[in-house]
């Protein structure tokens, strides 16, 4: 099947993939856009694996302050060369991350940062409100889960719905963003000011 260049900058414009990859999707999809960026992301996310266990020792710190300087955020984000960290892409995605971080008020990367006594205490008050609808203990014990993954997916940075694409994480945003660079990538750390808290 032929494909137009106007189809191949079409899904460049929406994917941001090379033009070889965009054509190559194309015409392993027939032509369907739909199913050439499926095609993409697929190839994006072995790319991600491949690069997972790379060492990210490179990146920046990256500040965001709200007007009227009541609200800041500082987040280091690495990536493996000192010149993807330069790029205007690395750079514009750290500068999402901080106004997001601003925004979702997350309080961890990751779940496995949150100390068990917050997790211990969350369990509690959920089981508390559970029993207190005479719910019995098997079906408790689930909607107490169930509840615990939300909070996880409210409160850890990289399992929160992005503000600005709330399609997709924050951990989608991150993988993207691998895929489109070519280098392994991590969120590392992040503190977040509030005037008055």
């Amino acid at each position: 099947m032929a494909i137009s260049a106007t189809d191949v900058k079409a899904l460049r414009e929406r994917t941001g993939a090379g033009m070889m990859d965009c054509k190559r999707a194309l015409q392993e999809s027939d032509g369907d856009m739909e199913k050439a960026i499926e095609w993409l992301r697929k190839k994006g996310l072995q790319k991600v694996e491949k690069k997972a266990g790379r060492e990210t020792k490179e990146g920046i710190i990256q500040h965001y302050i709200h007007s009227g300087s009541r609200l800041g955020v500082l987040v280091e984000i690495n990536c493996e060369t000192d010149f993807v960290a330069r790029t205007d892409d690395f750079q514009s995605f750290a500068k999402d991350v901080a106004m997001h971080i601003a925004a979702a008020k997350p309080i961890a990367v990751i779940r496995e940062e949150i100390p068990q006594s917050v997790i211990e205490k969350e369990r509690e008050i959920y089981f508390a409100q559970v029993k207190e609808q005479g719910k019995p203990d098997q079906i408790a014990a689930k909607i107490v889960e169930g509840k615990l993954e939300k909070y996880y997916q409210e409160t850890c940075l990289l399992e929160q719905s992005f503000v600005k694409d709330p399609g997709k994480t924050v951990l989608d945003y991150l993988n993207e963003m691998i895929a489109k660079l070519g280098e392994n990538m991590s969120i590392r750390r992040f503190v977040r000011f509030q005037l008055g808290e």
